[in-house]
């Protein structure tokens, strides 16, 4: 049983998409998207450096092409299960059939321009909190005024809020917590800070014909299975303001007895929660073609294609 899982922003480095681009085809593909959307993805994924594609309104639509092109590099997989990390869930969307691939893209494009007039109001980010016990650092998140904005599993919740109150963090840890990572991030996403970009994404919306999931949909609002293409869009408006709930999608898929778990481009973050939260579940990261061929085994191995 395979589960296909797309990471959020901050998994982008400086030229990730390169070696992608010279497989056949795929510079042309990433071209013609980029066209469509009004923003150079060629450029962003090959040459910009660190702090362009940080980003928000340029580092979400180059995650969700960089998914869509390495899963399509695997050939016609059927996975069992899609899902994605925030804004992974788009293009999760995009490999249930829920969304074209222009369509999946002009939705992101939209959502991270939205997202980055919000998060320039205030002067927001977000850290990771690795261990300690999840209640203890939520209780101590809302004392400081912060935001469990990704509760994620395996020992890590992220925090989401100002920058004071993410200073204030740093020097007063909760118990248990080892270390607080600041993440590569431009705002306090998934927070009420976001709340502005609800209603632009929501207009943005309304021109989408989505359609039911072709393969099981999991939504990291809560972790259910959600049959419907509509509300798959609803929920991928209303999460820009809402926690990500990683670790019930973790959850679910051990509930649907899930045998492997594959990481599109640039993977690496899932994949290391996967192994804590899921012993047993094979797991592997696309981080750049050479991956292929061991990810395609892996396909071959747990499922009925």
């Amino acid at each position: 049983m395979l589960v296909l899982v797309a990471p959020g922003q901050g998994a982008q480095t400086p030229g990730f998409l390169t070696p992608w681009l010279e497989l056949p085809g795929a510079a042309d593909r990433v071209t013609a998207w980029s066209d469509a959307i009004g923003l150079d993805l060629v450029h962003y994924g090959t040459q910009a450096d660190a702090d362009a594609i940080r980003d928000t309104a340029v580092a979400q639509p180059l995650l969700v092409a960089a998914g869509i092109l390495s899963a399509a590099a695997l050939g016609d997989v059927a996975p069992d299960a899609v899902a994605g990390h925030s804004v992974g869930e788009i293009t999760a969307a995009a490999f249930a059939g829920v969304l074209n691939d222009t369509a999946a893209l002009t939705l992101v494009r939209k959502r991270g321009l939205a997202m980055a007039e919000a998060a320039a109001v205030t002067e927001t980010g977000m850290s990771a909190l690795l261990g300690g016990d999840p209640e203890v650092s939520v209780k101590h998140l809302e004392k400081l005024g912060l935001t469990p904005a990704n509760v994620n599993g395996a020992g890590q919740i992220v925090a989401a809020g100002t920058m004071e109150q993410l200073a204030a963090l740093n020097e007063n840890k909760p118990e248990g917590v080892r270390k607080v990572v600041p993440l590569k991030v431009a705002g306090a996403f998934h927070t009420h800070h976001m709340a502005p970009a609800v209603a632009k994404l929501a207009e943005a919306a309304k021109a989408l014909e989505p359609t039911d999931p072709k393969v099981t949909y999991v939504s990291n609002k809560d972790g259910r299975a959600v049959p419907s293409g509509t509300e798959v869009v609803e929920r991928l408006v209303g999460q820009v303001a809402n926690p990500v709930r990683w670790d019930r999608c973790m959850e679910t898929f051990k509930e649907l007895g899930a045998t492997a778990l594959i990481e599109v481009c640039p993977g690496g973050t899932l994949t290391g929660l996967a192994k804590r939260a899921l012993p047993g579940v094979k797991t592997l990261a696309l981080k750049t073609p050479d991956d292929l061929d061991a990810a395609r085994a892996l396909v071959a191995e747990h499922t009925n294609a």
